[in-house]
């Protein structure tokens, strides 16, 4: 039996490297979803909810294809830190955020376009930020530009330096595609990685 073709419902490079570690073929599309929280919504059911939406956005394109998608949300008290987007909001999200634990949740779902079946799964992932002075971070920002990062912080750049300890189950989901869950839902679906 052929085996389905596999899309990334996202442009990002980050997710693509991901992607590509499991050495699958694959191709990239733009989801083009607006990210905007529902009211009420919490962090968690955002991240699903949205990785799911990027996945279905592109179905029509590839009707017989699994389709992933994947949405991360970092929270802490409540507050929800998105893409900062420029610097004057990256900086005041990691003042907010030094000395302290974030929970940044990466939603994950393989679509089956041809039978609208879609599996989702959420990873938590616990970051413990340093107490960085405002040099640190100006220092950072300057170097790194992490502007389309939630929670502008680049874990797997210089992020690494902002961060006192990660908590988590998978370390991929925190740059924005958890590999081991994609892996297991690939399993349901016939696709050996290996």
């Amino acid at each position: 039996m052929p085996r389905k073709q596999l899309i990334l419902a996202s442009t990002s490079p980050f997710r693509r490297q991901l992607l590509a570690r499991l050495g699958l073929p694959f191709e990239s599309a733009d989801p083009a979803v607006d990210e905007t929280p529902l009211p009420g919504e919490t962090p968690e059911a955002s991240a699903l909810r949205l990785s799911e939406a990027k996945a279905r956005a592109v179905s029509a394109l590839f009707p017989d294809a699994l389709i992933i998608g994947s949405d991360q949300v970092a929270c802490l008290d409540g507050q929800v830190f998105g893409k900062p987007g420029d610097h004057g909001k990256a900086v005041r999200q990691l003042q907010t955020m030094r000395g302290r634990s974030v929970n940044f949740f990466t939603g994950l779902c393989l679509l089956d376009a041809a039978s609208g079946r879609a599996q989702l799964r959420g990873v938590p992932t616990r970051v413990h930020f340093r107490d960085l002075t405002d040099i640190e971070i100006e220092n950072y920002l300057r170097r790194e530009q992490p502007y389309n990062c939630a929670g502008s912080a680049k874990s797997e750049g210089l992020g690494i330096a902002l961060i006192a300890r990660i908590d988590g189950e998978d370390p991929n989901a925190l740059i924005g595609l958890p590999l081991i869950a994609l892996c297991d839902l690939l399993r349901t679906e016939n696709i050996s990685v290996l």
